[in-house]
């Protein structure tokens, strides 16, 4: 792709800390896991930070954490990368699907209390595409009912929700450090939390079940999900990075928007005035003129163009999958289906150009002309 869809953001600073760590003698369960730890719970404004191996190992954790078993439901959101609802099913509990509010693209909070039953146990709550709107709403709620929140703030790293930072919010939240984000350990995740013994217990879970210090003693069932020193070394040289990664990721999106906002075919992005967003990807969608194979349309032709696009996300009810296990159908979540037919993910990441920014722009207005000429719109 000439114009990729996402690329990291690495220096120099993080080569030369993953080759001290290759220097030393200790490349798992180290210093700089401990320091990576610390930068991030800081930033969340948390006490306890635990390194994983993905930030989807960080949700299958929180749910054992949380004690969530066999025939529990949690509720959830359908908009979303699939581990948001994997996790649940993990550990044999049912996701209980609330649709959207699509100006957040997050779970709407007014229809959550509405599925809440007696079997529920927990609220798995996303952060979209790193926008924090309403998860003050769905704390309130959580607490409410006696329920314990989970943030799945894998997308926001870096944002905040009024003077409260993303991974800041219920028992605690989920961070991932995939290529794509806005720093990056190549594969990870991180758990951050104020609860001492839910601490304890995911520090555990990650390491084969171990609780204390003898390697062959295993508390209870664990994983392997542990995040190596190489890792670490990157993630913590990437938060020392984090305003200058911020800003740079803003400063595309301010571009976007710039050069987008009078496109009578587009939805942009829209945020709260007291919402600070961690920019992970930049998301349009099209409008009513358009239907979801004017928008396949549109993706192929960006692609053929040399530009990285993708349609974040499908609806995770209607994943073969979960149709099969849960006889999901379309309709069911309509906010969810209709914004998830139209949406387009264009190229993102820090160190895009005004150049590449341009490209894209004139690129996505071409084949959006192009498309109502061949096509009669769908309505």
């Amino acid at each position: 792709m000439q114009v990729p869809l996402s690329q990291p953001d690495i220096t120099q600073r993080e080569i030369d800390a993953v080759v001290d760590v290759l220097h030393s003698n200790t490349l798992s369960i180290g210093p700089r896991l401990v320091e990576f730890e610390n930068k991030c719970a800081a930033i969340a404004g948390r006490r306890h930070g635990i390194g994983v191996s993905s930030g989807t190992a960080g949700l299958h954790a929180c749910m054992l954490a949380a004690g969530i078993k066999p025939g529990d439901e949690v509720i959830t959101t359908p908009f979303s990368f699939v581990a948001s609802t994997n996790c649940i099913l993990y550990v044999g509990a049912k996701p209980v699907f609330v649709d959207i509010d699509t100006r957040t693209l997050n779970m709407d909070p007014r229809l959550v209390e509405s599925a809440i039953t007696p079997r529920t146990k927990a609220i798995v709550a996303v952060e979209t595409f790193g926008h924090p709107g309403g998860m003050i709403e769905l704390e309130q709620i959580a607490r409410r009912n006696e329920l314990i929140l989970i943030e799945d703030c894998c997308e926001g790293f870096g944002g905040s929700a009024g003077d409260r930072p993303i991974g800041n919010f219920g028992r605690a939240g989920v961070f991932a450090f995939y290529p794509n984000k806005q720093i990056t350990t190549g594969e990870g995740g991180m758990i951050v939390t104020d609860d001492d013994r839910f601490a304890d217990v995911c520090r555990a879970l990650r390491n084969q079940g171990r609780e204390g210090m003898a390697w062959l003693a295993h508390q209870r069932l664990g994983y392997n999900y542990r995040m190596s020193e190489i890792q670490a070394a990157i993630g913590a040289v990437q938060c020392d990075r984090l305003p200058e990664i911020l800003e740079n990721r803003r400063r595309v999106a301010r571009m976007y928007m710039q050069r987008l906002m009078d496109n009578r075919y587009l939805i942009l992005p829209t945020l709260g005035e007291q919402d600070h967003m961690s920019w992970f990807v930049f998301v349009v969608r099209l409008n009513d003129l358009f239907g979801p194979m004017d928008r396949d349309e549109i993706i192929r032709g960006l692609r053929a163009s040399g530009i990285g696009c993708s349609n974040y996300f499908p609806p995770i009810h209607l994943q073969p999958y979960m149709v099969e296990q849960f006889g999901y159908q379309p309709g069911m979540f309509p906010r969810t289906e209709y914004v998830s037919a139209r949406t387009i993910a264009l190229p993102f990441f820090s160190r895009m150009t005004e150049l590449q920014v341009d490209r894209v722009v004139t690129t996505l207005n071409d084949q959006l002309e192009k498309t109502l000429i061949v096509r009669k719109p769908r309505l």
